[in-house]
């Protein structure tokens, strides 16, 4: 669905992401984890038009029979061929009510139908409580939750989730890797971008270890869970 090959992306002189290539197959949860800096977001923004790159090419598969070149289409364009972007720091509208942000998750399709908010207030019921209040009064957790609400109106078929467990309390946290778990089960294909690296290898197929804007491992969810170089790097053990 998403082929990434031998991208190059440079902040003036500093060479941030170095020959980065990854995929990510229908269906599947794919992980980029690494530390703080690791090129994981700018990879992120990379792939979403937010940063072009300087060389290297970005493909896309909507299911269709069409290869679309990402590295040439902007932005806006994206959300309408099936790609949504749940930005780190969520990025929603603070002084907008959780049912205008939601509404504006539909844009590209014109309006917000009630079965598109049913369907999200069914997997966010806080949400639905909270429909009226200002988006900005919302907790941590419930303004993560609104933001993925929010890109689910457009229906993506590929989801890009930039850390969404950053600033949130484990119990949070839990809260919101089981959704994305349940997102998976009901057929969206994720790429997810974490720092937490044990709760993202719990529901990764597959995942990818960026170090200083190189891919240095990659395996199965499973297989870098149990490696011992990657419990000592990021697991604590």
């Amino acid at each position: 669905m998403l082929k990434v090959d031998k991208i190059n992306v440079y902040y003036e002189k500093i060479h941030a992401i170095k020959d980065v290539s990854f995929e990510v197959n229908p269906g599947e949860v794919v992980a980029l984890i690494g530390a703080n800096g690791a090129g994981k977001t700018t990879t992120l923004h990379t792939i979403t038009g937010l940063i072009r790159p300087e060389s290297g090419q970005i493909t896309y598969s909507d299911g269709e029979g069409g290869q679309l070149d990402l590295t040439k289409m902007p932005p806006h364009k994206m959300v309408a061929k099936g790609l949504a972007h749940v930005p780190e720091g969520r990025r929603i509208f603070l002084q907008m009510t959780v049912l205008e942000n939601l509404e504006m998750g539909a844009f590209c399709k014109g309006k917000a139908s009630k079965e598109d908010l049913d369907n999200v207030f069914a997997r966010f019921p806080r949400l639905e409580e909270r429909k009226k209040q200002i988006a900005g009064t919302l907790s941590g957790g419930e303004q993560q939750m609104l933001a993925m609400g929010r890109a689910l109106m457009s229906h993506p078929k590929l989801l890009m989730l930039d850390e969404p467990s950053m600033g949130l309390s484990p119990i949070l946290v839990e809260q919101i890797f089981d959704i994305i778990a349940e997102l998976h089960k009901s057929g969206t294909t994720i790429l997810l971008v974490e720092q937490n690296a044990e709760m993202a290898l719990q529901i990764a197929d597959r995942a990818y270890v960026l170090e200083s804007g190189h891919v240095v491992m990659t395996g199965t969810g499973a297989e870098l869970a149990a490696s011992e170089e990657i419990r000592k790097a990021y697991l604590g053990g």
